[in-house]
C-alpha cells in the first residue's frame, strides 16, 4: 500500500416499491448520475447533489490522512419501483469498466441505500458488491453505509468489511455515516480486521412505526448503541423497506466486531434481535380516518383560536416509491368547502406544464393525473387560477437535504378555491421547508398544510409544527402504512404481522435473504 491510498467511491442508490412503476435511467439522471471526476467536482460545490454521505467521507478522510480518491461512479434514483434489469447492468458493467481501468485499490467505499430491486435481479446491492469483491480481491477493506430501510441480505453482509447504517428516522446523520466509515477505513489501512454478523428476523414494521425521536425503532436503535464498545465498531439495525416486496424483506440486525471476533459479533446481533422480537407487538399502528381529518380541518376554519395542522399523506410518499398524486386528501378538502390549506407537493408534470403556458394570473379547470395509470393515481377536474410560478433549483434549509440541491423542474401553484397546490414536474416527497418558502409561503401562514410524506418531512417543519399537530391519515396509495392491504406476492411467510402467529428463535434458519438470481453482470 502506498503512503496515500486510493480509495474508490461507487454508490447506487435506489429503495424499490415493488407495487410501484419500474424505473429506468433518466429518473436516475435528474436525481443525480456522475461518474468519475465529475464527482469530485459535484462534491466541491456549495450545495452539491452527491450522496451526503460522500461528503462525510472525504472531509474526514481528508483529516486523517493523505490519500488518492477515486471516483468511479454514484447512481441516485429517487424511491420508484424496480430499476430496469438492463440499466442496472449497464451500470454494473461501467463500474467494472471504470474500477479496472483505475488499477489497483487500497480501499472501497460504498455509499448505499441498500433496498434496491431490478425488474430480474433481486439483491442488486449484493451484486454490485460481489462484482466489486471480485475486481479488488479478497484482501482489499470495503464499506458500507445503509439507509436504515435497506433489506439487507447475506450477500452484502458477507460481500464487506464494514456496514454503517443510518441512526437516525428522519435520516439527518448521512455526513455522520460517512464520517464513520471513513474512520473504519482508515483503521483497516491501518491493520485492523473485522467480522460482520447479521441476524433478520421474520418482522416487517410498518413504516410510520419507525420514528427514531421515540417509539420502539428509538428504544431499540438506542438498545443497539450500549453495546459499542472496543470490540464492537457498529450495531447497524435495519427496519427494512416494507414495501419491497421481495426475499430480502424483513428487520435486520448487523454487528461489525473489531479484531475479527466473529462470536461476539454473533452473540451482540442475537440479543437485540431477540429483545426487539418479544416486543414486536409495539409496531402495530393507528392512522387517522379521512372524514376524521375533514372534520379536523372544519373545526379550524371555524375557530381562528385553534392551532393549525399538518396532514400527512403517509400513502402516497414520493420517498417510498408513491407518485405524489393521489387526490384522495384534497379532493376531501375541496368537497367539505375546507379553505386555507396548502397541499404539496403534488407531482404533474402535465399540469405544471400547462400552468406555465397559461401564466400567472390565469384561470382554468385544472385536469390532474390527467397522463397517469398508476394505480390510485385517480385523474379529477377543480377550477384553478395560477398564483406562482417557479422553475429554478433551491437550496434545502432544514432536514434530510439541507445544504443540498433539491430541484423540483417547473413548479406551479394553483389556487382551487380555499386550497393551494404546489403542483411539481420531478417527483419528491415534502422534505424541506424550502419548498413552500421558494414559493414564498411560510410555514405558518396556512391553517392547514397536507404533506406528500411518510416521515422525512418532520425533519423539516419541527419548528412550526409539534408531533401532536401532526395527523397521519389513512387513505389508499402505494406506499400504506397498512400492510394488510398491501398485496405482497414475494415476502417470505410467514412474517409478522401479517402472519399475527408467526414464531421466531435464534437457533430458527437465519437466511431469509438469499437472492432467487445473481446476475451474470
Amino acid at each position: 500500500m502506498s503512503v496515500a491510498p486510493r480509495i474508490a467511491l461507487i454508490a447506487f442508490r435506489l429503495e424499490s416499491n415493488g407495487h410501484a412503476p419500474v424505473i429506468a435511467r433518466t429518473e436516475f439522471e435528474t436525481n443525480g448520475y456522475l461518474c468519475g471526476q465529475d464527482i469530485l467536482d459535484d462534491l466541491a460545490r456549495p450545495a452539491p447533489m452527491m450522496p451526503t454521505e460522500f461528503s462525510g467521507f472525504v472531509d474526514t478522510m481528508n483529516g486523517l490522512r493523505a490519500w488518492e480518491p477515486v471516483p468511479i461512479a454514484s447512481a441516485n434514483g429517487s424511491a420508484a419501483g424496480p430499476v430496469e434489469q438492463a440499466f442496472f447492468e449497464e451500470f454494473v458493467a461501467d463500474v467494472r469498466a471504470r474500477l479496472t481501468a483505475a488499477g489497483p485499490v487500497d480501499a472501497v467505499f460504498f455509499a448505499q441505500h441498500g433496498a434496491a430491486t431490478a425488474t430480474v435481479e433481486t439483491d442488486p446491492d449484493g451484486v454490485l458488491f460481489k462484482c466489486v469483491r471480485d475486481i479488488v480481491g479478497p484482501d482489499i477493506p470495503m464499506a458500507t453505509t445503509f439507509d436504515l430501510h435497506a433489506n439487507v441480505s447475506l450477500l452484502m453482509t458477507d460481500t464487506v468489511d464494514y456496514v454503517a447504517s443510518y441512526l437516525t428516522n428522519p435520516h439527518v446523520d448521512q455526513f455522520e455515516r460517512g464520517a464513520e466509515a471513513a474512520e473504519a477505513i482508515h483503521a483497516m489501512l491501518g491493520g485492523r480486521h473485522t467480522a460482520v454478523h447479521r441476524v433478520q428476523l421474520p418482522l416487517i414494521p410498518p413504516s410510520i412505526a419507525q420514528n427514531t425521536k421515540s417509539g420502539p425503532y428509538a428504544d431499540h436503535i438506542a438498545f443497539g448503541q450500549t453495546f459499542i464498545d472496543d470490540t464492537i465498531a457498529n450495531v447497524s439495525i435495519c427496519s427494512g423497506f416494507s414495501l419491497g416486496d421481495t426475499v430480502k424483506n424483513g428487520l435486520s440486525v448487523t454487528v461489525t466486531a473489531w479484531n475479527g471476533d466473529a462470536a461476539r459479533a454473533q452473540e451482540v446481533a442475537t440479543t437485540i434481535a431477540e429483545r426487539i422480537w418479544s416486543e414486536r407487538e409495539r409496531y402495530l399502528v393507528k392512522m387517522t380516518p379521512l372524514d376524521e381529518a375533514v372534520a379536523m380541518m372544519k373545526v379550524r376554519n371555524a375557530d381562528a383560536s385553534m392551532p393549525s395542522l399538518l396532514f400527512a399523506d403517509v400513502a402516497d410518499n414520493p420517498g417510498g416509491g408513491g407518485r405524489g398524486n393521489t387526490p384522495y386528501i384534497l379532493k376531501a378538502f375541496l368537497e367539505a368547502e375546507c379553505r386555507d390549506i396548502v397541499v404539496a407537493p403534488f407531482f404533474d408534470p402535465d399540469l405544471a406544464a400547462e400552468a406555465f403556458t397559461k401564466g400567472e394570473g390565469a384561470e382554468f379547470v385544472a385536469r390532474f393525473n390527467r397522463a397517469e395509470t398508476t394505480t390510485f393515481s385517480e385523474p379529477m377536474e377543480w377550477k384553478a387560477k395560477v398564483v406562482r410560478l417557479r422553475d429554478k433549483p433551491f437550496v434545502g434549509r432544514r432536514g434530510i437535504r439541507a445544504g443540498r440541491t433539491i430541484d423540483l423542474g417547473p413548479t406551479a401553484v394553483l389556487a382551487c378555491d380555499g386550497v393551494r397546490v404546489v403542483v411539481i414536474s420531478h417527483r419528491n416527497q415534502f422534505l424541506d421547508p424550502a419548498i413552500l418558502e421558494s414559493l414564498d409561503i411560510a410555514m405558518d401562514e396556512p391553517r392547514g398544510l397536507v404533506v406528500k410524506s411518510r416521515g422525512h418531512f418532520r425533519a423539516a417543519v419541527d419548528e412550526t409544527f409539534s408531533d401532536d399537530r401532526i395527523i397521519e391519515v389513512d387513505v389508499p396509495g402505494l406506499t400504506t402504512p397498512a400492510l394488510h392491504r398491501v398485496p405482497y406476492r414475494n415476502v417470505k411467510r410467514p412474517i409478522y404481522p401479517l402472519d399475527p402467529e408467526t414464531e421466531w428463535s435464534p437457533t430458527a434458519e437465519n437466511d431469509f435473504a438469499t437472492p432467487q438470481r445473481i446476475s451474470n453482470v
